[in-house]
Parts: structure tokens; sequence; C-alpha cells
């Protein structure tokens, strides 16, 4: 009998398979590729650059089949990742059984599986990106007894000719409908094909960013996502960002995920929820309030904050939306429901009122516990991020401020309650630490603090010096300052970023 939970499951594998993806066989993958006549098998694997890189199998026999969803295939390392040597390239990309979805895009029916990458001896590639987000949960578990779970906010811009009728003034495009958002269609079906792939969506709307430049119609909108285990949630990012690019081609229109198209038009960010978890229970919040465990992962999330822009702002571009009177943040702060800040608490479900039965008079008067939604936002990131190394950053971030000795009182004295960015707070402002300004110097930061990623063999010496390298040959040092005045210099620098 099919549950009635993976009955309403968007995902095809799961109502035919009858059970989670995280339950997925191999024997499961090849019994719906047998019976739902599919001819052919994608692996999908993520590059240096970020994008899914693809392999394609056309299926020719059960044994055929067999044979590469057990042993995988080769791959050359060097192509996908700059630090790999030619001289001894081949790495192995293995499957992972629950990642596998019907591909939404191709003419002949294909399963698509998200893979690991393996060394020649069969042992994971310690410096693949995926590899240590999943050495940094694994080290977080078995240090704290806790799990991390996290969820994404991904802002794009969609880029298409000018459209006169029903305009939105400009900046105003929070939360429009048709007619006056002009492109909430594609991105209802962009929400259903990444649903069907196994994302879990929260919600998809309009954003405030939308202008015209010359013919062009900038249009901003936002898909935002539930939280889950930390690995998941990192390949549900990428797959979603793969989706809207497709679906996006589709359309004859562009995409972009870029940090900034142009100064004083809102930038993109890709905003982190996050939250620890024990026994399927949310820790971040105890008897209605923020706990102590949830300010101790705040403590990290701000010490650690100069070096995590090296894996969640890669890019030039990414230190033209870091600047000061916007919401984008540039200080090293907390505090609640305030946009102004790095770390924000969002609005909870913790107060003892009604809200429903308040609208809903029909409804019974009992008060259910909702305090288990509570996450805390990291803001600074954009959709330049390395998802895997952005997330394995925040795990470890949050378990080096759970093992900090002054977490507590380090939480205390970053807190700000107040718009930082008004001149009555220009004190308080001033006495905050800021951001890097500049790949370079989020570069520096990753170098100072590349000790504690180093912990437990999470990061590696090569990864970090692999992206202090890339970031230092940006070789943007007071960049944002030299053109951002500048409009027909900085277009063109913008333009040279626009697929992040």
């Amino acid at each position: 009998m099919k549950d009635f939970e993976t009955l309403l499951n968007p995902n095809p594998l799961v109502v035919y398979l009858n059970k989670p993806a995280h339950e997925f066989t191999k024997s499961d993958i090849i019994r719906y590729i047998e019976n739902n006549g599919i001819e052919m098998l994608n692996f999908r694997y993520v590059g240096a650059d970020g994008r899914l890189k693809t392999l394609n199998f056309v299926i020719n026999s059960k044994k055929h089949l067999d044979a590469f969803l057990s042993s995988g295939e080769r791959v050359d390392g060097s192509s996908l990742f700059s630090y790999i040597e030619a001289s001894s390239s081949d790495l192995y990309v293995i499957p992972r059984f629950r990642t596998a979805f019907l591909n939404p895009f191709s003419e002949v029916p294909t399963l698509d599986i998200l893979c690991s990458y393996f060394n020649k001896d069969g042992l994971p590639l310690t410096s693949s990106p995926e590899y240590v987000l999943r050495k940094a949960q694994e080290t977080l578990i078995k240090q704290t007894n806790l799990s991390f779970e996290a969820m994404g906010e991904l802002e794009y811009y969609i880029m298409s000719n000018n459209e006169t009728l029903y305009p939105v003034p400009d900046q105003k495009g929070y939360h429009e409908s048709v007619p006056f958002a002009k492109w909430e269609k594609l991105r209802v079906e962009a929400m259903q094909a990444i649903a069907r792939t196994g994302g879990l969506i929260k919600y998809g709307h309009s954003e405030v960013g939308n202008f015209v430049l010359g013919n062009t119609m900038y249009e901003q909108n936002e898909i935002e996502f539930l939280p889950t285990n930390v690995e998941d949630a990192a390949d549900q990012l990428i797959i979603a960002k793969w989706i809207l690019r497709n679906v996006a081609y589709k359309y004859g229109v562009t995409i972009s995920f870029a940090p900034k198209i142009t100064v004083g038009k809102a930038g993109s960010g890709m905003h982190i929820h996050t939250r620890l978890m024990k026994g399927g229970k949310n820790m971040m919040i105890e008897n209605g309030q923020l706990s102590n465990i949830a300010k101790r992962a705040i403590a990290g999330y701000l010490q650690l904050a100069p070096s995590l822009t090296a894996f969640g702002n890669t890019i030039p571009t990414s230190y033209f939306r870091l600047v000061p009177h916007q919401e984008a943040p540039t200080n090293i702060c907390w505090g609640d429901r305030n946009r102004s800040v790095l770390v924000r608490v969002p609005l909870g479900w913790t107060g003892n009122v009604n809200m429903l039965k308040a609208v809903n008079p029909l409804e019974p008067a009992d008060l259910n516990d909702y305090s288990d939604k509570q996450t805390v936002e990291f803001r600074c990131p954009d959709g330049s991020a390395n998802i895997y190394l952005l997330l394995a950053g925040l795990t470890v971030a949050a378990r080096h401020g759970l093992e900090m000795d002054d977490a507590l009182e380090f939480t205390q004295k970053s807190y700000v309650g107040v718009n930082i960015f008004k001149d009555e707070n220009k004190e308080v402002c001033d006495n905050l630490a800021q951001l890097p300004i500049s790949c370079s110097e989020s570069a520096d930061c990753l170098s100072k603090q590349a000790d504690i990623y180093k912990k437990y063999d999470v990061f590696s010496q090569g990864l970090i010096d692999g992206m202090v390298k890339e970031l230092k040959s940006h070789n943007d040092n007071g960049l944002r300052e030299k053109i951002s005045k500048n409009d027909s210099e900085l277009t063109k620098f913008v333009n040279g970023f626009l697929y992040c």
C-alpha cells in the first residue's frame, strides 16, 4: 500500500518506489528504469566552477546498467579541478543513489544521479568540495552529538526585452504578482521541476529588484528552500541553479545569480539559514528563547565570518554588493529580525497567540508548537559561492562556536538591536569589525584562520591554498572604489561575471 506522505511527494521516483529518497538502493534504481521506459542515464558531478558536469550513458542491457551503477566511471580530474596534475588526473565518479531524479528537460526518458569523486586507490577525493562537506558534518556529529541542517535562498535576475505594459516602480518589485511581475511563469515552472528532482521548496516570489537599462528589463526573483541535512541542502541548491538556467534558456532569456548587476540597484544574495539538530529536535530554541547552543553557533559564524567570504563571495563583484547602507551586510554583528546585520535571527513562532483562530473562528483554540521552525540566517553569501565549501565552512564555524570557551560572552558583545546604517547609530557601526572588501582581502582572512578549518582534517591545506590562489588571481584590491563611479567600465566588468 502506498504511504500517504509518499503519494503527495512530487518526486516520481519516491512515489513509484514508495520510499524516501535516502532509502534508494541500486536495485530500486534498476527497477524504476526497467519499468518506466528509461533509455538513458546521466552521471552528474560538480566541477571547481560550481556547475554540474554531465556524463551520458545509453542503456543497452541490464548487465550494462548494473555495471556502471556499481563501479561508476573514470573522468579527467585535471580538467575539472585546477589543482589536480594532468600526470595523475584519473578520478572515479560513483553515483549516490539517494540523489536520483527524472531529468525534466531531456526528450529521451532519462534518469540523472549525482556522483562523488574517488581517487586512484578507491578512496574519497579529500579535496572534493562534496567530500569536505561530508567530513564537516561527520566531525560535528562526532564532536558534539549535534547535526547541521541548512536551507538556501536563491536570488536571481531575469534579463529580457523591456516590457512597457504594467510597469513596476524602480526597486519596488517585492512580492508583485502577474501582470506586474512578468516572469512568475518561469519561476513556477522551475519550482515544479526542482520539487520533482527532490528539492524541498518553501516558497518563491518576486523580489525588490527591478529596473530597465537600455532595452533590457531586469526582474529579480527568489526561491527559498526548507531546512534539511546540510549535504542534501547543497545538492538541492546545485540542481536548482541548473534547472533555473535551463528553464530560462527555454524561454530565450538570461538568468544571473551574480551578486551585483549595477550600482544603486538591489544585488542578489544567497542567504543561508541554519539550525543544529539532536534526535530530530531543533536545538536552536529553548523555552521559547534562543538557546545557548544557538548563541554559541552564532559566535562561530561571527568569528569566522571574514574567512567564510572566501567560500561564499568568490568574485570581485561580490564586494560591490557588500557595501554600507544597503540590506547586504558589511559589519560583523548579529541581531533579532534586523536586516542590517550579518547574522539575523528571523521572526519565530514562539508566542502564545493563536493567530490562525483569530482569522478562522471555526478552528480549535489549541496552541500548536512551531518553535522547531526557528533558524539563524547568515546573510553575506551570494550566487558566486562554492556551495559545498560554503556549507562546510558554516558547519565548521558552528562546531568552532560550540568549542569556544568565551562563545556566549563573544555573542553578547556582538549583539546589535538597532539599524546600524542610520546616522544616529554611527558610533555603534564604527565600533564593529568589518567584512573584507575584496577577494584579495578575503584570501588573507582565509590564510589567517586556516587552522580552524583544518582541525580534525576537515579542510586540507592544499584546498585552502588553492582557494587563496584563486581569490588572489582577481587582483582586486581597491577595485570597487576605482570603477564604481564609472558606469561604462562598471558595466563591462560586471558582464564578465554575469554567470558567476
